[in-house]
């Protein structure tokens, strides 16, 4: 059995029990600290989920720790993954990778100096509705990818989040909020781009909060809210993506894909499941397809994974490259916006390699699952968390 990586997480807000959960799905990873400016709330959860409560420096700097998996406020993502780097850690930050284009070029020089990785949120791409879009189309069945659509459509977080005002400030707003679960879903399944256009606007100057704890906070507005955006990928589908703040209500789908032969309905990128539906020219009827992969999977498997690629020595698959690609795009439509013009991304990536697909798996605990296999296995490994549990 591959011998255990261990793992600790700074930041213990909203997303964190998400993270402890997935990160325990796989026997690989041992989360053995967590850490949080406000020490009293990093005691609570080291209480919660049995693991130790260390102040922030001295998590970074532990030295049975591993990876850093950084889920603070994107503003705090630059500062902590650069110090994690300086003492030889791997890091996983949540998404964005950064705040600005140079701050995501300096995290990826110093780990690159230093010797250790970068990956970054979202790693919904690896759940099991995502990898089954792109077995479907690496398998051929919508022909060659002609164009793609995606929607991000709501009104915004005040109305549910606890602490909603970092989403209207630098490195907030829908783009960069929800955009990379978008952008990142198109490069796992298109390639990387080439050119984008956009335009984008601040609807509302100000929010009012409306959750019991900040009710009736005003909050002022500093990104725009709803941001349109035109795609020229390397491969040459053109993308429309569409990602807002501004919008009570719609009917249109998450992400779609257009092909020579057929059109390719994407689930939910937010997720890990599915549902994914495919129509071909033949039949020009969607139909339901079932999973090549598990969706029974988690925030964390990008730890995972990323854990798997240390050990083996490959790749792993949110990687720092795609991160900062997609980045680079979302600074890119406001800039187009801004100047009126096409902008050609200077960035690139490669586009991950999906895990094999294998057969239906039935485990204690994981019945109806499907296996697949990075090099030691996700999954496999995942089941065998489960029969130990």
């Amino acid at each position: 059995m591959t011998a255990k990586v261990n793992v600790g997480i700074v930041g213990c807000g909203n997303i964190f029990p998400a993270y402890m959960k997935g990160c325990r799905a796989f026997h690989i990873l041992d989360v053995v600290a967590c850490a949080d400016l406000n020490p009293d709330f990093a005691q609570q959860r080291a209480q919660e989920f049995g693991i130790r409560a260390l102040p922030v420096d001295a998590l970074v700097s532990a030295p049975d720790i591993q990876i850093v998996v950084n889920l603070t406020p994107p503003k705090a993502h630059v500062e902590v993954n650069l110090a994690a780097i300086a003492v030889g850690k791997h890091v996983h930050t949540e998404k964005p990778l950064a705040v600005t284009r140079e701050d995501g070029q300096k995290t990826l020089s110093a780990a690159k100096e230093r010797g250790v990785r970068v990956g970054a949120a979202p790693d919904t791409f690896l759940g099991g509705g995502l990898q089954t879009c792109r077995k479907l189309i690496d398998d051929g069945w919508i022909g060659a990818p002609v164009a793609a659509v995606a929607f991000m459509t709501g009104h915004g977080p005040e109305s549910w989040h606890p602490n909603p005002a970092f989403f209207y400030q630098g490195g907030g707003g829908p783009m960069f909020d929800m955009g990379p679960y978008y952008l990142t879903a198109l490069v796992h399944l298109l390639g990387p781009a080439q050119r984008v256009t956009g335009t984008a606007r601040v609807s509302f100057p100000e929010r009012v909060a409306t959750t019991a704890v900040r009710f009736g906070e005003h909050i002022p507005v500093e990104v725009p809210t709803h941001v349109a955006g035109v795609i020229d990928f390397v491969s040459g589908a053109v993308g429309t993506i569409i990602t807002s703040f501004d919008v009570w209500d719609a009917n249109l789908p998450r992400i779609e894909i257009y092909g020579s032969e057929g059109s390719l309905s994407v689930p939910d990128p937010n997720a890990h499941g599915g549902p994914v539906r495919v129509s071909r020219f033949e039949t020009r009827a969607w139909m339901e397809v079932p999973l090549t992969h598990s969706a029974e999977v988690g925030r964390g498997i990008g730890v995972a994974d990323m854990a798997y690629a240390i050990t083996s020595g490959r790749p792993h698959r949110c990687s720092g490259e795609m991160s900062y690609h997609v980045l680079d795009l979302m600074h890119a439509f406001h800039d187009a916006s801004e100047a009126g013009k096409h902008i050609q991304v200077e960035s690139t990536c490669a586009q991950p390699a999906p895990p094999a697909a294998g057969p239906a798996a039935r485990h204690a605990g994981c019945v109806g699952l499907v296996e697949f296999h990075p090099d030691a296995g996700l999954l496999n490994a995942r089941h065998a968390a489960s029969r130990n549990r």
